[in-house]
């Protein structure tokens, strides 16, 4: 069968690669044309479109990018249209998505939603949409399947793919990891994730690195996003006590002490990792203030938003300062506040399925088809 599956993210890359691979063995004669990263491509998906060319975050740099996102609608019609899927798999990414969903629907074409547009966050009047629009919906997290149903739509929970991919992740130990990346201090590492866009990266990395000096007996440690050149962090590393690596946030987490966390996926793959955190966000102010007024969640982080309590702190905008970070990573230094993290991040685990999000998901998709 020939399947078109579309991703607008670095996160959605990779649950999209892995489903790619899951497809394959499941249809041996799978046609797959995507749009996402090197991972999906690499998986053996025919890139049709980069991500890297769709990263617009945030209502003002939305509204600015206008003219580009239009485009980039009008070029995935034609190309499903030229393309011809049996099966259209849309991955996250649900402004965009959720516009294709309803055209292709229109056409006639097999529509299947794998990790749900966060209907649950805000804005949940999509539901009609998403109902109307999708034949299938497959989620990743355990509240969602509940909440679908208060609303009359039949979903089905596959797990967590971040399980399989850091199950299947090759992790280095420490000492390579330090050797590789050219961390020589044997000090205890504190990773630092501030996203992956230009725009939100410039600013979390700012703040994250004012409570550096206050910290020397720690080697801070950047994780570049895929998304951005190494050129770009560059004027971030003027201090010998913090390092940077390009493409191994897995392999940093799996050697970290604490970190600093941008609000998004990356909170639940730091705990996953067992890494107790701070979760840090600061939005450009006019879309923060949109956000504010739409968004019904107590909390921001995956994390916490699971657990439905909070497990790690939140610093949000006009709380995000440095002598709350201080205060904040100070704790989570110490070994009873990390303990409980621990104790709680183990639940959290338990709560989201077991491995095998992709392998579920894949044959779900293709006995449907």
């Amino acid at each position: 069968m020939k399947y078109y599956i579309i991703a607008g993210e670095a996160s959605g890359d990779l649950h999209g690669s892995n489903l790619i691979k899951a497809l394959k063995k499941k249809d041996a004669d799978a046609q797959i044309r995507c749009w996402g990263g090197d991972l999906m491509e690499n998986a053996g998906g025919q890139l049709a479109k980069h991500y890297k060319e769709m990263a617009f975050m945030g209502f003002f740099e939305v509204l600015a990018n206008l003219p580009s996102i239009f485009q980039n609608i009008r070029f995935c019609k034609e190309d499903i249209q030229e393309f011809n899927p049996d099966v259209i798999i849309f991955i996250d990414f649900s402004g965009f998505n959720l516009r294709i969903a309803e055209w292709v629907k229109q056409k006639g074409f097999k529509t299947n939603y794998y990790i749900s547009p966060q209907v649950w966050a805000s804005r949940s009047s999509r539901i009609k949409k998403i109902k109307r629009d999708i034949d299938q919906m497959y989620v990743i997290l355990p509240f969602e399947k509940e909440f679908y149903a208060k609303h009359g739509y039949d979903v089905k929970f596959v797990g967590h793919p971040l399980l399989d991919a850091i199950a299947t992740a090759e992790l280095p130990d420490e000492s390579s990891f330090r050797s590789k990346n050219g961390l020589h201090s044997k000090k205890p590492i504190i990773a630092l994730l501030p996203g992956s866009r230009k725009q939100e990266v410039a600013k979390m990395l700012s703040v994250m690195l004012s409570v550096q000096k206050n910290f020397e007996d720690y080697q801070f440690v950047i994780a570049g996003a895929p998304s951005l050149d190494d050129d770009f962090y560059a004027p971030f590393l003027k201090n010998e006590n913090v390092g940077f690596v390009s493409g191994q946030t897995y392999a940093l987490l799996h050697n970290a002490h604490a970190a600093l966390v941008t609000s998004g996926t990356a909170t639940l793959e730091t705990a996953l990792f067992n890494v107790p955190q701070v979760v840090c966000y600061k939005g450009n102010w006019v879309s923060y203030q949109i956000a504010k007024r739409i968004i019904t969640l107590d909390y921001i982080s995956l994390v916490n938003l699971i657990m439905d309590k909070e497990v790690v702190k939140e610093l949000i905008q006009d709380d995000l300062t440095t002598k709350n970070l201080h205060a904040e990573l100070e704790k989570i230094l110490d070994e009873p506040k990390r303990q409980k993290i621990l104790d709680d991040y183990e639940i959290l685990r338990k709560k989201l399925g077991g491995i095998g999000a992709s392998e579920r998901t894949a044959s779900l998709i293709v006995e449907n088809a």
